[in-house]
């Protein structure tokens, strides 16, 4: 995997964070879209960790 790639996936991965964190914020969150961010946030670190 190229260096130019890894960074792609890094920032998307520090963006699905924020995601989280604001989610969290929420009164009431959204449980099953912070699920869905978590899962593909996961799926993405083992992507940069496996390259």
């Amino acid at each position: 995997m190229d260096q130019a790639h890894i960074e792609a996936l890094r920032t998307k991965h520090a963006g699905l964070d924020a995601r989280i964190a604001e989610e969290n914020q929420r009164p009431l969150p959204d449980t099953a879209l912070l699920a869905r961010l978590k899962k593909e946030k996961l799926r993405i670190k083992e992507e940069i960790a496996g390259a």
